[in-house]
Protein backbone atom coordinates (compact mmCIF):
# COMPACT_ATOMS: atom_id res chain seq x y z
CA UNK A 1 0.00 0.00 0.00
CA UNK A 2 0.65 3.84 -0.22
CA UNK A 3 3.38 5.15 2.69
CA UNK A 4 0.79 7.81 4.28
CA UNK A 5 1.96 9.54 7.23
CA UNK A 6 1.53 12.54 8.84
CA UNK A 7 3.84 15.53 8.49
CA UNK A 8 5.33 14.13 11.50
CA UNK A 9 5.86 10.39 10.36
CA UNK A 10 3.83 8.83 11.87
CA UNK A 11 1.69 6.36 10.07
CA UNK A 12 -1.80 6.43 9.07
CA UNK A 13 -4.01 4.76 11.83
CA UNK A 14 -6.05 1.80 10.72
CA UNK A 15 -9.43 3.74 10.91
CA UNK A 16 -9.79 7.72 9.44
CA UNK A 17 -13.03 9.71 10.16
CA UNK A 18 -15.31 11.52 7.94
CA UNK A 19 -16.51 15.00 8.65
CA UNK A 20 -19.40 14.94 6.29
CA UNK A 21 -21.43 15.61 9.27
CA UNK A 22 -20.11 18.50 10.45
CA UNK A 23 -21.97 21.58 10.33
CA UNK A 24 -25.06 19.84 9.29
CA UNK A 25 -26.72 17.25 11.86
CA UNK A 26 -23.55 17.90 14.24
CA UNK A 27 -23.63 21.34 15.18
CA UNK A 28 -20.15 22.95 16.36
CA UNK A 29 -20.09 21.39 20.09
CA UNK A 30 -21.14 18.10 18.84
CA UNK A 31 -18.53 17.75 16.21
CA UNK A 32 -15.62 19.00 18.48
CA UNK A 33 -16.57 16.58 20.75
CA UNK A 34 -16.10 13.58 18.05
CA UNK A 35 -13.17 14.85 16.81
CA UNK A 36 -11.69 14.82 20.33
CA UNK A 37 -13.30 11.30 21.16
CA UNK A 38 -11.55 10.05 17.39
CA UNK A 39 -8.44 11.91 17.88
CA UNK A 40 -8.13 10.94 21.29
CA UNK A 41 -8.47 7.08 20.60
CA UNK A 42 -5.31 7.45 17.82
CA UNK A 43 -7.11 8.25 14.98
CA UNK A 44 -4.97 10.43 12.70
CA UNK A 45 -6.81 10.42 9.23
CA UNK A 46 -9.63 13.20 8.43
CA UNK A 47 -11.32 13.27 5.74
CA UNK A 48 -13.82 16.10 4.27
CA UNK A 49 -14.87 17.53 0.68
CA UNK A 50 -15.75 20.76 -0.61
CA UNK A 51 -18.86 20.04 -0.94
CA UNK A 52 -19.63 18.77 2.69
CA UNK A 53 -22.83 20.74 4.21
CA UNK A 54 -22.04 23.88 2.02
CA UNK A 55 -18.36 24.40 3.26
CA UNK A 56 -18.97 24.21 6.57
CA UNK A 57 -17.63 20.64 7.20
CA UNK A 58 -14.29 22.01 6.16
CA UNK A 59 -14.63 25.47 8.03
CA UNK A 60 -15.02 23.32 11.57
CA UNK A 61 -12.44 20.59 10.50
CA UNK A 62 -9.31 23.27 9.73
CA UNK A 63 -10.05 24.84 12.90
CA UNK A 64 -9.97 21.62 14.94
CA UNK A 65 -6.87 20.25 13.49
CA UNK A 66 -4.56 23.28 14.19
CA UNK A 67 -3.28 22.68 17.83
CA UNK A 68 -2.02 19.14 15.78
CA UNK A 69 -1.96 19.78 12.09
CA UNK A 70 1.45 18.04 11.94
CA UNK A 71 -0.04 14.80 13.90
CA UNK A 72 -2.75 14.97 10.81
CA UNK A 73 -2.78 13.46 7.97
CA UNK A 74 -5.76 15.82 6.36
CA UNK A 75 -8.24 14.71 3.39
CA UNK A 76 -10.58 16.41 1.45
CA UNK A 77 -11.76 15.98 -1.98
CA UNK A 78 -12.68 18.02 -5.58
CA UNK A 79 -14.77 18.09 -8.70
CA UNK A 80 -18.20 15.92 -7.25
CA UNK A 81 -19.89 19.06 -8.78
CA UNK A 82 -19.09 20.80 -12.12
CA UNK A 83 -16.14 18.06 -13.24
CA UNK A 84 -12.93 17.37 -12.95
CA UNK A 85 -11.19 19.93 -15.63
CA UNK A 86 -8.48 21.82 -14.42
CA UNK A 87 -10.14 25.00 -13.78
CA UNK A 88 -12.92 23.77 -11.83
CA UNK A 89 -10.22 21.22 -9.56
CA UNK A 90 -8.09 24.64 -8.91
CA UNK A 91 -11.69 26.43 -8.03
CA UNK A 92 -12.55 23.51 -6.05
CA UNK A 93 -8.91 23.10 -3.98
CA UNK A 94 -8.35 26.98 -4.04
CA UNK A 95 -12.03 27.50 -1.82
CA UNK A 96 -11.09 24.43 0.52
CA UNK A 97 -7.88 25.76 1.61
CA UNK A 98 -9.42 28.54 2.38
CA UNK A 99 -11.82 27.12 4.82
CA UNK A 100 -9.74 24.93 5.95
CA UNK A 101 -7.17 27.71 6.60
CA UNK A 102 -4.38 25.46 5.25
CA UNK A 103 -2.03 26.21 2.81
CA UNK A 104 -1.50 22.61 1.51
CA UNK A 105 -3.43 18.86 2.25
CA UNK A 106 -2.28 15.89 2.38
CA UNK A 107 -4.31 14.00 0.23
CA UNK A 108 -6.89 15.68 -2.62
CA UNK A 109 -9.27 13.27 -4.02
CA UNK A 110 -11.34 13.46 -7.54
CA UNK A 111 -14.77 12.88 -5.79
CA UNK A 112 -16.04 11.23 -8.89
CA UNK A 113 -14.98 9.93 -12.20
CA UNK A 114 -15.96 12.49 -15.38
CA UNK A 115 -15.93 10.65 -18.66
CA UNK A 116 -16.52 14.21 -20.60
CA UNK A 117 -12.69 15.51 -19.41
CA UNK A 118 -9.42 14.13 -20.92
CA UNK A 119 -7.51 12.64 -18.07
CA UNK A 120 -4.37 14.17 -19.12
CA UNK A 121 -6.23 17.84 -18.07
CA UNK A 122 -7.05 16.17 -14.88
CA UNK A 123 -4.03 14.44 -13.86
CA UNK A 124 -1.69 17.10 -15.16
CA UNK A 125 -3.40 19.52 -12.87
CA UNK A 126 -3.27 17.20 -9.80
CA UNK A 127 0.49 16.34 -10.62
CA UNK A 128 0.97 20.09 -10.73
CA UNK A 129 -0.69 21.05 -7.44
CA UNK A 130 1.58 18.02 -6.23
CA UNK A 131 5.18 19.37 -7.76
CA UNK A 132 4.29 23.01 -6.04
CA UNK A 133 3.94 20.51 -2.71
CA UNK A 134 0.00 21.94 -2.07
CA UNK A 135 -1.03 18.41 -2.33
CA UNK A 136 1.23 15.39 -0.58
CA UNK A 137 -1.00 12.18 -1.99
CA UNK A 138 -3.89 11.43 -5.35
CA UNK A 139 -6.86 9.74 -4.49
CA UNK A 140 -9.59 9.12 -6.37
CA UNK A 141 -13.18 8.00 -5.13
CA UNK A 142 -16.13 6.05 -6.81
CA UNK A 143 -14.25 4.84 -9.63
CA UNK A 144 -14.28 1.54 -10.74
CA UNK A 145 -11.01 -0.35 -11.46
CA UNK A 146 -11.05 0.40 -14.94
CA UNK A 147 -11.05 4.00 -14.79
CA UNK A 148 -8.93 3.99 -11.58
CA UNK A 149 -6.38 1.97 -14.62
CA UNK A 150 -6.85 4.44 -16.99
CA UNK A 151 -5.84 6.98 -14.88
CA UNK A 152 -3.35 5.59 -13.51
CA UNK A 153 -1.18 4.98 -16.57
CA UNK A 154 -1.94 8.67 -17.26
CA UNK A 155 -0.85 9.82 -14.04
CA UNK A 156 2.03 7.40 -14.55
CA UNK A 157 3.74 8.93 -17.76
CA UNK A 158 3.39 12.67 -15.61
CA UNK A 159 5.32 11.48 -13.10
CA UNK A 160 3.19 10.56 -10.46
CA UNK A 161 0.38 8.37 -9.41
CA UNK A 162 -2.52 7.76 -7.69
CA UNK A 163 -1.67 6.50 -4.44
CA UNK A 164 -5.43 6.06 -2.73
CA UNK A 165 -8.90 4.83 -3.24
CA UNK A 166 -12.06 5.68 -1.62
CA UNK A 167 -14.82 3.21 -2.92
CA UNK A 168 -18.35 2.09 -0.90
CA UNK A 169 -17.85 -0.99 1.00
CA UNK A 170 -19.85 -2.77 4.20
CA UNK A 171 -20.91 -6.32 4.92
CA UNK A 172 -23.98 -5.67 2.19
CA UNK A 173 -22.41 -3.78 -0.25
CA UNK A 174 -19.02 -6.04 -1.12
CA UNK A 175 -18.74 -5.23 -5.16
CA UNK A 176 -15.57 -3.80 -4.14
CA UNK A 177 -13.94 -6.85 -3.43
CA UNK A 178 -14.57 -8.24 -6.92
CA UNK A 179 -12.01 -6.02 -8.85
CA UNK A 180 -11.23 -2.53 -6.95
CA UNK A 181 -9.44 -4.46 -4.65
CA UNK A 182 -7.36 -6.76 -6.25
CA UNK A 183 -6.36 -4.14 -8.36
CA UNK A 184 -5.68 -1.70 -5.67
CA UNK A 185 -3.67 -4.49 -4.10
CA UNK A 186 -1.51 -4.78 -7.32
CA UNK A 187 -1.34 -1.10 -7.90
CA UNK A 188 0.15 -0.59 -4.10
CA UNK A 189 -2.90 1.68 -3.86
CA UNK A 190 -3.89 2.35 -0.19
CA UNK A 191 -8.22 1.84 0.55
CA UNK A 192 -9.88 4.05 2.32
CA UNK A 193 -13.63 3.44 1.74
CA UNK A 194 -16.80 4.66 2.91
CA UNK A 195 -20.15 3.93 4.40
CA UNK A 196 -18.92 0.89 6.28
CA UNK A 197 -22.09 0.93 8.61
CA UNK A 198 -24.64 0.86 5.31
CA UNK A 199 -26.41 4.13 6.20
CA UNK A 200 -26.88 2.70 9.69
CA UNK A 201 -28.56 -0.62 8.57
CA UNK A 202 -25.99 -2.43 10.08
CA UNK A 203 -26.31 -1.11 13.58
CA UNK A 204 -29.37 -2.72 13.95
CA UNK A 205 -31.23 0.70 14.61
CA UNK A 206 -33.97 0.28 11.39
CA UNK A 207 -35.18 -2.73 12.96
CA UNK A 208 -35.74 -1.19 16.23
CA UNK A 209 -37.62 1.68 14.26
CA UNK A 210 -35.43 4.40 14.74
CA UNK A 211 -34.69 6.98 11.59
CA UNK A 212 -31.73 7.49 9.76
CA UNK A 213 -30.23 8.22 6.56
CA UNK A 214 -32.22 5.55 5.48
CA UNK A 215 -35.74 6.53 6.14
CA UNK A 216 -34.57 10.54 5.29
CA UNK A 217 -32.79 10.22 2.33
CA UNK A 218 -33.63 8.03 -1.06
CA UNK A 219 -30.54 7.73 -2.13
CA UNK A 220 -29.84 5.70 0.86
CA UNK A 221 -33.29 3.91 0.41
CA UNK A 222 -32.32 2.61 -2.89
CA UNK A 223 -28.98 1.55 -2.14
CA UNK A 224 -29.97 -0.44 1.34
CA UNK A 225 -33.76 -0.85 1.04
CA UNK A 226 -33.54 -4.61 0.24
CA UNK A 227 -35.14 -7.52 1.92
CA UNK A 228 -31.98 -9.42 2.01
CA UNK A 229 -29.55 -6.49 3.40
CA UNK A 230 -32.01 -6.05 6.31
CA UNK A 231 -31.90 -9.63 6.89
CA UNK A 232 -27.77 -9.47 6.74
CA UNK A 233 -28.13 -6.39 9.68
CA UNK A 234 -30.82 -8.25 11.69
CA UNK A 235 -28.20 -11.83 11.76
CA UNK A 236 -25.51 -8.77 12.60
CA UNK A 237 -27.45 -7.46 15.67
CA UNK A 238 -28.34 -11.23 16.93
CA UNK A 239 -24.29 -12.14 16.84
CA UNK A 240 -23.53 -9.60 18.21
CA UNK A 241 -26.12 -9.83 20.93
CA UNK A 242 -24.70 -13.09 21.71
CA UNK A 243 -20.85 -11.89 21.83
CA UNK A 244 -21.78 -8.46 23.83
CA UNK A 245 -20.65 -6.76 21.21
CA UNK A 246 -22.46 -3.61 19.38
CA UNK A 247 -23.31 -4.41 15.57
CA UNK A 248 -22.01 -1.18 14.88
CA UNK A 249 -18.17 -2.26 16.48
CA UNK A 250 -18.32 -6.05 14.38
CA UNK A 251 -19.19 -3.98 11.12
CA UNK A 252 -16.56 -1.39 10.91
CA UNK A 253 -14.40 -4.06 12.31
CA UNK A 254 -15.35 -6.16 9.60
CA UNK A 255 -14.68 -3.90 7.21
CA UNK A 256 -11.27 -3.58 8.07
CA UNK A 257 -10.06 -6.89 8.55
CA UNK A 258 -10.25 -7.66 4.56
CA UNK A 259 -6.60 -8.92 3.12
CA UNK A 260 -5.90 -5.60 1.63
CA UNK A 261 -6.18 -3.86 5.10
CA UNK A 262 -8.75 -0.72 4.23
CA UNK A 263 -8.84 2.23 6.30
CA UNK A 264 -12.70 2.23 7.05
CA UNK A 265 -14.07 5.25 7.09
CA UNK A 266 -16.20 6.16 10.38
CA UNK A 267 -18.32 8.98 11.30
CA UNK A 268 -21.80 10.01 13.35
CA UNK A 269 -23.85 12.64 14.35
CA UNK A 270 -22.88 12.57 18.23
CA UNK A 271 -20.36 11.53 20.31
CA UNK A 272 -22.91 9.14 21.29
CA UNK A 273 -23.54 7.45 18.04
CA UNK A 274 -19.78 7.45 17.08
CA UNK A 275 -18.95 5.37 20.38
CA UNK A 276 -19.52 1.65 19.11
CA UNK A 277 -17.76 2.58 15.69
CA UNK A 278 -15.14 3.74 17.93
CA UNK A 279 -14.68 1.01 19.92
CA UNK A 280 -13.53 -1.48 16.36
CA UNK A 281 -10.10 0.76 17.22
CA UNK A 282 -9.35 -1.67 19.70
CA UNK A 283 -11.53 -4.56 18.88
CA UNK A 284 -9.52 -7.71 18.31
CA UNK A 285 -11.34 -9.88 15.66
CA UNK A 286 -10.16 -13.40 14.97
CA UNK A 287 -10.30 -14.83 11.41
CA UNK A 288 -12.97 -17.18 12.79
CA UNK A 289 -15.42 -14.60 13.88
CA UNK A 290 -14.36 -12.83 10.55
CA UNK A 291 -15.49 -15.56 8.64
CA UNK A 292 -18.34 -15.90 10.19
CA UNK A 293 -19.56 -12.19 9.95
CA UNK A 294 -18.43 -12.53 5.89
CA UNK A 295 -21.15 -15.91 5.70
CA UNK A 296 -24.02 -13.45 6.48
CA UNK A 297 -24.30 -11.56 3.84
CA UNK A 298 -24.02 -12.68 -0.52
CA UNK A 299 -20.05 -13.01 -1.19
CA UNK A 300 -20.05 -11.56 -5.34
CA UNK A 301 -18.81 -13.54 -8.24
CA UNK A 302 -15.68 -13.23 -9.15
CA UNK A 303 -14.70 -10.75 -12.39
CA UNK A 304 -14.98 -13.77 -14.76
CA UNK A 305 -17.93 -15.07 -13.06
CA UNK A 306 -16.65 -18.53 -12.59
CA UNK A 307 -17.87 -19.22 -9.58
CA UNK A 308 -15.52 -22.81 -9.24
CA UNK A 309 -12.55 -20.58 -9.03
CA UNK A 310 -13.78 -18.60 -6.17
Amino acid sequence: MADLTTHSGAPVSRFTFGAMQFGGKADQTQSKAMFDAAHDSGINHFDTAVGYTEGASETILGALIKPARDTIYLATKAGYTGGASRANILAHFDLSRKRLNEDAIDLLYMHRFDDETPLEDTFSTLAELQSRGLIRHIGVSNYAAWQVMKAQAVALSLGTRIDVIQPMYNLVKRQSEVEIFPMAADQQITVVPYSPLGGGLLTGKYALGETGRLTEDPRYQARYDQDWMRETARELAALGARLGVAPATLAVAWAAGHPVRPLPIISARSVEQLQPSLSAVSFRMNQDLYDQITRLSVTPPPATDRLEER
